[in-house]
């Protein structure tokens, strides 16, 4: 299992590390640069016209990975469709931002429908073939529960809550990435401790987005777009359904949690105080980043408290 799993890293990190200097020019020669917000913190409008979309190279390498082992683990299929499927979905709303020089892409209720689909798909699999039925492990108790017919709006809730989660952390250089990468290493233990037959597209995400960390820390030579971000919340959502331990995200993606509550919490103070603000600035990131931090120190936290709660998710 050891021997897989550092195949599938390697593999991986390989594909991705030589794709990015191979896309990121191609990037530059098509104009696929970022579309700043206007609204955002000053100090990014230098990033504007930065290649965007990047997170096309690690998604080629996950998938490039993923067939090599498929044959011998089937069970990697649903996980690779929703990473691949939300992937598409990303990758269309970037192909709007980019084309159409707009900042917004797919509007809410476009891509809102095209993830319902998805998940549908997903939902339907889990539920008739993956051998797991509605049942999901309680962390912590050592116990299991049969949801029944509340397994399916969790799924929607787990599944929709986590992408948006993993987007709005893609919002610094290298944040998203590096904090999913100590997401990606959990499963991979959780993967080969339970025998899931899942670690080949594991361990393929934490080499893929090695390998795109060479060119995304900070100062970013490229950046994962909504390609990227979205093709990211749906693996970890998908593999945390696949290994019926949907309830850890809580824990281990608690800065995807904490990014979208900041933004919910922004929304609905602003509308009812008439104009106030909570946060200096939501996502949360950039809160932190307007206080004074560094945009390096603000991901070597999120990252470090990530690794923290992955560490006591494994005594769950």
């Amino acid at each position: 299992m050891i021997k897989v799993v550092i195949t599938a890293v390697l593999i991986s990190f390989g594909i991705s590390a030589v794709a990015c200097p191979v896309l990121i020019p191609f990037l530059k020669k098509i104009k696929f640069g970022q579309q700043v917000r206007e609204d955002g913190p000053q100090a990014h409008l230098k990033k504007q016209g930065t290649p965007t979309m990047g997170g096309i190279a690690f998604l080629f390498s996950v998938i490039l990975t993923s067939l090599f082992f498929m044959k011998s683990y089937p069970q990697i299929i649903p996980i690779l469709f929703m990473t691949v499927g939300f992937g598409f979905v990303g990758f269309l709303d970037d192909y709007i931002k980019v084309v159409r020089k707009h900042s917004e892409g797919l509007n809410p209720k476009q891509k809102m429908a095209a993830q319902f689909v998805i998940t549908a798909i997903f939902c339907f699999y889990m539920m008739k073939y993956s051998g797991g039925g509605t049942v999901i492990h309680i962390p912590f108790l050592h116990t299991d529960w049969d949801m029944g017919w509340l397994y399916i709006p969790m799924v929607f809730l787990v599944v929709l809550g986590t992408d948006n989660g993993v987007n709005f952390t893609d919002g610094l250089d290298g944040l998203c990435t590096s904090v999913t990468i100590i997401v990606a290493t959990f499963f991979t233990v959780v993967a080969m401790t339970t025998v899931s037959g899942i670690v080949p597209i594991t361990g393929a995400v934490v080499g893929a987005l090695l390998g795109f960390l060479l060119f995304n820390v900070y100062p970013a030579q490229v950046f994962m777009g909504d390609t990227g971000s979205l093709a990211l919340g749906g693996f970890v959502a998908s593999t945390a359904l696949v290994l019926q331990n949907p309830l850890i995200i809580l824990l281990i993606g608690f800065i995807y949690l904490i990014e979208v509550i900041s933004v919910m919490i922004q929304v609905v103070y602003f509308k009812k105080t008439h104009g106030k603000r909570f946060f200096r600035m939501a996502p949360i990131h950039h809160h932190f980043e307007l206080g004074g931090w560094s945009e390096t120190r603000v991901v070597a936290v999120f990252t470090t408290v990530t690794a923290l709660l992955c560490l006591i998710a494994l005594l769950s």
